[in-house]
């Protein structure tokens, strides 16, 4: 577990929601779906606006708030324009009620 960092319980973030952690030093969007938790990055590759507080997650897609790029949480593939690319995906383990991300 010496790459994972502990970022929430999981009652912290509730299935169909989405929550911004800072995991050594990087913006992380927490999503949860139907029991499921992912990470990726929370910065948007359009303008740069939070996906974890500023999108809407529906299912496994995020929209960001901002302008309306999609991502895919489960990849962190890019689904619809205007963003340019992919936002970065972590790798996440539950352990009983801990959540962590490994960046």
């Amino acid at each position: 577990m010496a790459d994972f960092v502990k970022v929430a319980s999981t009652s912290e973030v509730l299935t169909g929601s989405m929550k911004t952690f800072t995991v050594k030093g990087i913006p992380v969007a927490l999503a949860n779906v139907d029991g499921q938790f992912f990470a990726v990055s929370d910065i948007c590759t359009h303008e740069h606006c939070s996906l974890g507080t500023e999108g809407f997650l529906d299912d496994n897609i995020i929209t960001c708030g901002c302008h309306g790029a999609q991502f895919d949480v489960t990849t962190g593939r890019v689904l619809a324009l205007p963003a340019p690319g992919d936002v970065a995906s972590h790798e996440v383990k539950v352990e009983g009620n801990d959540v962590f991300v490994k960046i």
